[in-house]
C-alpha cells in the first residue's frame, strides 16, 4: 500500500516535470522556428489590393518540416490566411490571404502558427502579427451638396464660410483632408487649408450682386473631390461717397479730350441733410513725369527758338565744347537716359508705372551742382547788365543739407576779381527764398542815397526738389518774378521784400568776375557760396525784357485737365482752376449739377508722343448741411494710364544713283534732285484717303522734322569742291544751317515738305571732276531733337569721263594724235591753268591726294584689263582708216561710256589714265631715239670734214656736241653786269650740256616768271624728268664707246663760241 502511494506520488511529481519539459522545450525530433526572439513572433504587412503578406523575418523552421498550421486564434473572428510551404528542404513558407482584405473593416490580425514535421510532431507556437495597408480608393466628399452665404458690400471678412469634407479611407495618409482649392479664377476670394473662405477686397454690389465659386478638396494623397458650388450673395449697403469712379482710365495718344468720370454719382444714402454748401476738388498729379508734366522733347535752346525768345540772350550753361570750355568740368547729364526724361522730355515709364528714372532729355544738358561753381569768361557776356535785364533758368532745388538754413547758394554772381569781395549782381537761394542782388555802381551817381538793392521772394517751389522755371525781369527799380510762366504773387498778397543799400564806392584796378553755381571771392582767390541742385538753360538777356508770352510758351505743359463746358454751370455753382490746369474745383449748393460737371471733367495730352505711364487722380469732397453739421465723404483715388505711343518713322526715298558729265560738275548740280522726306503718319493719311488725324485740336509736332544732316566721305576738298544751300529759303523758314568739309546740317522744326524743298536745292560743284570716279552723300533726318531717326539714304553721283580713241596708225602719227588729244583734254580740265604739259603717273597721284581719295589709283589698276578688252572690241569695230584729229578727243557716237558699256564708270576713268601713261612713255622713247640719231649724224659729219684723227679717238669725237648753230641771246639789261668777253669761255661740265634747249636758245628768266605757280611746278617736274632721261641716255651711250684719251675728249666737249652774238 505504501509502495502504491509512493509510486503515485512519484508519477505526480514526474508528470509536471514532463509537462514542463514539453512547454519549455520540445522533443528532440520536433521542428523549431528559426527566430532569435520567439516571443516577438512574426510581423506581416499586406495591402488591400494584394494577397501575399510580406512577413519579416521570413517564416522558416527546421528540421523535417512538411507543413505549417494556424493553431490558435486570438479572436473568434475568421482568420483569412493560409501558410504555403515554399521550400520543404529549407523549411521556408509564405503567408497568403485567402481573400481580399479591407482596411476599412479590419486593420490588424493576430494568430499563432506551428510547424509540423512529416512524422506529425509539432513545434512550439509562434505569434504572427499582420497589418492591412490602406489603398487610396475613396475621394473626399463634402458634407453639403452646395453652400450659400450672404455678406454686406464694402467689408473685408476673415471668414465668410467654412467648408468641410471627409474621406472614407482608413489611413491618415488617404483619409485626411489636406487642401481646399477655388477653381473659379479672377474672383476676390481665397480659401485656406481648413476650408475657410474669405474675401480679398471689399465687395461691391454695383459690380456684382452674386459671386458663384467652385471649390474642391484634396486628401493627403492628392485625390480630388467633386467640385461643390459656393454662392456668395452681396447685400447692398449705402455708403456716403462717390460711385461709378473707375479705378483707372486708359488714355491713348492722339485721342484728344477724354472724359474721366462719365458714370459718377454722389451717394448720400438718404441722410437727412439740407445741402447748404458742397465743394469738390479734382487733382491730377504729374510731379513724377519729368519736370512736373509732359512737355515737348525739344531742347531748351530749340524751345526758346520755337517760342520766339530774344536771340540776344546768352546761355551761360551751354553744352561743353571748344567754344564753351568752362562747362567741361561740371557734372552733367546730357541725355544719356531714356528718351523723354528731364526738363522737357517727361518721365520714363517703367513697366507701366510711369516713374521717372533719371534726368536729362533729348538735346538738353542738365548740370548738377554740389557746391562747386565755374567762372564764365568775360568774352561770353558783358559785365555791365545795365538797369534792364532778364535772368531765366530751370532749377531743381531741395532743402539745404547744412544745418544753417541761412547759407547762400548762388546761381549767378558778379563779384570783384581780386582784393575785395563785393558782390555787384547776384541771384541766389537762401532759406527757401529766391533773392536778386543788384548793387548800384559809383558811376551811377547818388553815392549818399539809399537805393533798392535786394529783392526777396519766399515761395515753396524753391525747396520742393522739383523742376521749375524762374525768370527775374529787372527794369530797375522795378523787378518782377515769373515762376513757370506766371507772375509770382505771394499767398499773403504782400509784395516782395525789398532792401535798400548804399551804392558801391569807387575803386581802381579792380575788375569783376562772373561765376555760375557759386560766387568768386576775390580776396581769397577761390569759389564760395556754392549751389547744390540742378540747373539747365541759364540765360541772361541784357538791355531787354523777355515777353510774357515767351515765358508762358517755354513752360507750357502739354497735359492737363479740361473743364466742362460753361453752359453746364448753374447760377449757384462756381468753377475754379489753377494756372497749371492740374486742379479743378467745383463749388456751390447743387448736388445734381455737381454730378453733371464732374462727369464732364476730362484729361487731354496734346503731345503726339506723350510719356507713357500712370498719372494719379484724387477727388476730395466736402458737404455742409443746413444744420451746421458736415458729411464726411471719403476721398476717391483713380489714375490715368497713358498708353505707349506708336513710334513715328521718317522715310527718305529718291534715285540713289545718277551720272553727270564734267560740265555739270563744274557748273554745280543738285545732289538730291528727286529726294522725298516722308513721315509715316503722312503716308497713313494719304493711304486712307486723306482722313484727318484723331485729334486736330492741337498742332501735330510729330509731323515735323527737326534736323537733316548730309555727310560726305572723304571730306570735301575746299580747293575745288563746294556745297551750297538755299540760304534765303532757310532763313525765311526760321531754320539754321552749317556747312563744313564733312557736309552740312539743317536744323529747326518744320514740315517734311519744307525740308524736301531745301534738300532738292542743295548744290554740289567740283572744278576738277576728272580726279574722281564718283561722290557719295549720306542723308539722315530726325524728329523731336533726335529722338527718332530716319533711314540712312545714300546718294551716289558718278562722274562721266570722256572716252579717248584707241586707234593707232602704222606710223608714229597715231601716237602723236593721241598725245595731242590727251594734251587738249588736260588743258580743258585745268581751264587754262596748265600749259600743255604731259600728264604723268605722278600727276595722277597728286590729283588723288588733292581729292583725299587714295583708292583712285588702285581702282585704275584693278580695272585696266577690263577697259583694255572693251576698247579693243571698239577699235575693231571702227574703220581701219579712221582719222584721229589732234585737236579733239575721238568719242563714241553717244559721246561717253556709261556703267552698262564698260564694267562701271570706274573702269572708263581708269582706262583714261592708262592711256595717258602709255602715250607719255611712247613720246619719251621716240624723243630719245630721234635725239640720239641726230647727234650721231652730226658728230660723224664734223669728223669727216676735219683732219683725220687717230683711230683710237674716233668714238670720243662722235660724242662731241655740234654747237656751231648755237646762239645765245642776252637781255640788254644784263649787259652792265658783263665785265669780261665771253670769248674763250669753257663749258662748265658735261651735265650742263644736257640742260640746253634742243632748239638752241636759252629760255629767259622773265618768261619763266610769267607762268603761274601750278604751271611752274608742272613744267619743272616735266623738265626734270626729261633732263634725267637725257642724262641717263647720254651716260649709256658714253659707256658703249671706249675712252682712251681724256684730253681729246675734253677738246671735243669744249664750247665753240665763235658764233656767239652778244
Amino acid at each position: 500500500m505504501w509502495i502504491t502511494v509512493v509510486l503515485s506520488a512519484t508519477l505526480l511529481l514526474l508528470l509536471p516535470l514532463a509537462t514542463s519539459g514539453n512547454s519549455a522545450g520540445q522533443l528532440p525530433d520536433a521542428p523549431r522556428f528559426e527566430l532569435l526572439h520567439p516571443s516577438s513572433g512574426y510581423h506581416g504587412l499586406v495591402s488591400e489590393d494584394n494577397l501575399v503578406v510580406d512577413v519579416l523575418p521570413q517564416i522558416s523552421a527546421q528540421p523535417d518540416v512538411c507543413a505549417f498550421n494556424i493553431v490558435a486564434h486570438h479572436t473568434r473572428s475568421e482568420i483569412p490566411f493560409m501558410i504555403r510551404v515554399k521550400d520543404a528542404m529549407a523549411g521556408t513558407a509564405e503567408l497568403v490571404a485567402t481573400r481580399e482584405l479591407n482596411c476599412e473593416q479590419r486593420k490588424n490580425y493576430h494568430f499563432d502558427i506551428a510547424a509540423r514535421s512529416c512524422s506529425g510532431l509539432l513545434s512550439n507556437n509562434v505569434t504572427v502579427h499582420v497589418k492591412v495597408g490602406d489603398v487610396n480608393e475613396f475621394a473626399p466628399v463634402f458634407s453639403e451638396p452646395s453652400y450659400v452665404v450672404s455678406v454686406d458690400e464694402g467689408r473685408l471678412y476673415q471668414e465668410l464660410v467654412a467648408l468641410q469634407a471627409h474621406d472614407n479611407d482608413c489611413s491618415p495618409k488617404y483619409g485626411d483632408i489636406c487642401r481646399y482649392e477655388l477653381l473659379t479664377q479672377d474672383q476676390p476670394f481665397s480659401i485656406d487649408s481648413e476650408g475657410v473662405v474669405s474675401n480679398t477686397e471689399p465687395l461691391d454690389f454695383e459690380r456684382s450682386h452674386n459671386h458663384i465659386l467652385s471649390v474642391v478638396a484634396y486628401d493627403c494623397g492628392m485625390k480630388r473631390s467633386q467640385p461643390v458650388m459656393l454662392t456668395v450673395k452681396v447685400n447692398r449697403v449705402c455708403h456716403l461717397g462717390w460711385k461709378g469712379i473707375p479705378s483707372q482710365v486708359e488714355y491713348w495718344p492722339g485721342s484728344g479730350r477724354q472724359e474721366l468720370f462719365p458714370q459718377a454719382t454722389l451717394e448720400l444714402c438718404s441722410v437727412p441733410c439740407e445741402v447748404q454748401e458742397v465743394h469738390a476738388r479734382v487733382t491730377l498729379s504729374t510731379q513724377h513725369i519729368g519736370r512736373g508734366c509732359d512737355r515737348d522733347t525739344y531742347s531748351v535752346a530749340q524751345q526758346r527758338k520755337i517760342c520766339g525768345a530774344n536771340t540776344d540772350s546768352v546761355d551761360l550753361l551751354p553744352a561743353p565744347g571748344p567754344e564753351h570750355s568752362w562747362t567741361a568740368g561740371l557734372h552733367s547729364d546730357d541725355g544719356a537716359v531714356p528718351a523723354g526724361v528731364g526738363i522737357n522730355g517727361g518721365g520714363s515709364a517703367g513697366e507701366g508705372t510711369g516713374e521717372g528714372t533719371g534726368e536729362g532729355s533729348n538735346g538738353d544738358v542738365i548740370y548738377e551742382f554740389d557746391g562747386d561753381g565755374v567762372v564764365v569768361p568775360q568774352s561770353v557776356l558783358t559785365h555791365n547788365l545795365t538797369n534792364t535785364f532778364t535772368v531765366s533758368t530751370w532749377m531743381k532745388h531741395g532743402h539745404a543739407k547744412q544745418d544753417d538754413k541761412h547759407t547762400k547758394e548762388h546761381l549767378l554772381c558778379l563779384a570783384d576779381d581780386h582784393q575785395m569781395n563785393r558782390h555787384h549782381v547776384a541771384v541766389f537761394v537762401r532759406n527757401c527764398r529766391l533773392i536778386l542782388l543788384v548793387r548800384h555802381e559809383s558811376t551811377d551817381g547818388g553815392l549818399n542815397t539809399f537805393q533798392p538793392a535786394e529783392w526777396r521772394w519766399k515761395l515753396p517751389q524753391v525747396c520742393d526738389d522739383e523742376w521749375h522755371h524762374y525768370s527775374v525781369q529787372a527794369n530797375l527799380p522795378e523787378v518782377t518774378l515769373f515762376v513757370d510762366g506766371h507772375t509770382f504773387h505771394p499767398e499773403t498778397g504782400d509784395s516782395p521784400e525789398v532792401l535798400d543799400d548804399w551804392p558801391l564806392h569807387p575803386t581802381k584796378g579792380i575788375n569783376t568776375t562772373l561765376a555760375v553755381g557759386g560766387c568768386w571771392q576775390g580776396s581769397e582767390g577761390r569759389m564760395q557760396h556754392g549751389f547744390t541742385g540742378s540747373l539747365a538753360g541759364l540765360n541772361v538777356l541784357v538791355g531787354s525784357l523777355e515777353p510774357v508770352r515767351v515765358l508762358s510758351c517755354l513752360t507750357r505743359c502739354q497735359e492737363a485737365l479740361d473743364t466742362p463746358a460753361m453752359e453746364l454751370l448753374q447760377p449757384s455753382m462756381e468753377l475754379l482752376t489753377n494756372n497749371e490746369m492740374t486742379q479743378i474745383s467745383i463749388e456751390g449748393d447743387n448736388i445734381t449739377n455737381l454730378e453733371t460737371l464732374l462727369r464732364r471733367v476730362a484729361y487731354i495730352n496734346s503731345r503726339d508722343l506723350p510719356t507713357p505711364g500712370r498719372r494719379p487722380l484724387d477727388i476730395h469732397t466736402n458737404i455742409l448741411c443746413g444744420s451746421g453739421n458736415g458729411l464726411r465723404i471719403a476721398s476717391v483715388s483713380s489714375q490715368i494710364v497713358v498708353m505707349p505711343p506708336h513710334q513715328p518713322a521718317i522715310i527718305i526715298n529718291g534715285t540713289a544713283n545718277f551720272a553727270q558729265e564734267y560740265q555739270s560738275f563744274r557748273a554745280g548740280l543738285r545732289i538730291f534732285p528727286d529726294v522725298t522726306v516722308t513721315l509715316a503718319q503722312q503716308m497713313l493719311e494719304e493711304g486712307s484717303g486723306g482722313l484727318p488725324p484723331l485729334s486736330s485740336d492741337f498742332p501735330n509736332r510729330s509731323s515735323e522734322v527737326s534736323e537733316c544732316a548730309v555727310s560726305v566721305y572723304p571730306p570735301l576738298n575746299p580747293d575745288h569742291e563746294t556745297l551750297s544751300l538755299p540760304d534765303s529759303l532757310i532763313r525765311d523758314l526760321g531754320l539754321t544751317s552749317t556747312v563744313s568739309r564733312q557736309g552740312t546740317t539743317i536744323a529747326g522744326p518744320h514740315t517734311a515738305a519744307r525740308y524736301t524743298a531745301i534738300l532738292r536745292q542743295l548744290h554740289y560743284a567740283n572744278r576738277k571732276p576728272a580726279y574722281y570716279l564718283n561722290r557719295a552723300f549720306k542723308l539722315t533726318c530726325s524728329q523731336l531733337g533726335g529722338r527718332f531717326t530716319s533711314n540712312e539714304y545714300q546718294q551716289t553721283v558718278t562722274v562721266i569721263h570722256p572716252q579717248l580713241s584707241m586707234d593707232r596708225s602704222s606710223g608714229g602719227g597715231g601716237s602723236s594724235s593721241a598725245d595731242d588729244s590727251e594734251q587738249t583734254l588736260l588743258e580743258e580740265e585745268d581751264e587754262g591753268d596748265t600749259m600743255g604739259h604731259q600728264a604723268t603717273l605722278d600727276d595722277l597721284a597728286d590729283a588723288g591726294d588733292a581729292a583725299e581719295d587714295n583708292t583712285v589709283l588702285e581702282t585704275m589698276h584693278s580695272n585696266m584689263a577690263a577697259v583694255a578688252a572693251t576698247r579693243g572690241r571698239q577699235a575693231a569695230a571702227r574703220a581701219a582708216h579712221a582719222r584721229v584729229s589732234g585737236h579733239h578727243v575721238d568719242m563714241r557716237a553717244d559721246g561717253y561710256y556709261t556703267a552698262t558699256d564698260v564694267e562701271g564708270v570706274h573702269a572708263a576713268g581708269a582706262g583714261h589714265a592708262v592711256t595717258v601713261i602709255v602715250v607719255v612713255c611712247v613720246g619719251f622713247l621716240l624723243c630719245l631715239v630721234v635725239l640720239g640719231v641726230i647727234r650721231l649724224r652730226a658728230a660723224h659729219s664734223r669728223h669727216a670734214g676735219a683732219a683725220p684723227a687717230p683711230s683710237d679717238h674716233t668714238a670720243d669725237a662722235e660724242m662731241a656736241w655740234d654747237d656751231s648753230p648755237l646762239n645765245i641771246t642776252l637781255n640788254p639789261m644784263e649787259q652792265m653786269e658783263i665785265t669780261k668777253s665771253t670769248a674763250g669761255h669753257k663749258t662748265r661740265s658735261s651735265s650742263s650740256v644736257g640742260t640746253r634747249n634742243v632748239g638752241g636758245a636759252v629760255p629767259r628768266r622773265d618768261e619763266d616768271e610769267e607762268n603761274s605757280d601750278e604751271e611752274s611746278s608742272s613744267d619743272d617736274e616735266a623738265s626734270s624728268n626729261f633732263a634725267d632721261d637725257m642724262d641717263d641716255s647720254t651716260d649709256e651711250e658714253q659707256d658703249e664707246v671706249e675712252v682712251d684719251d681724256s684730253a681729246a675728249k675734253r677738246k671735243e666737249l669744249e664750247w665753240d663760241d665763235s658764233t656767239l652774238k652778244m
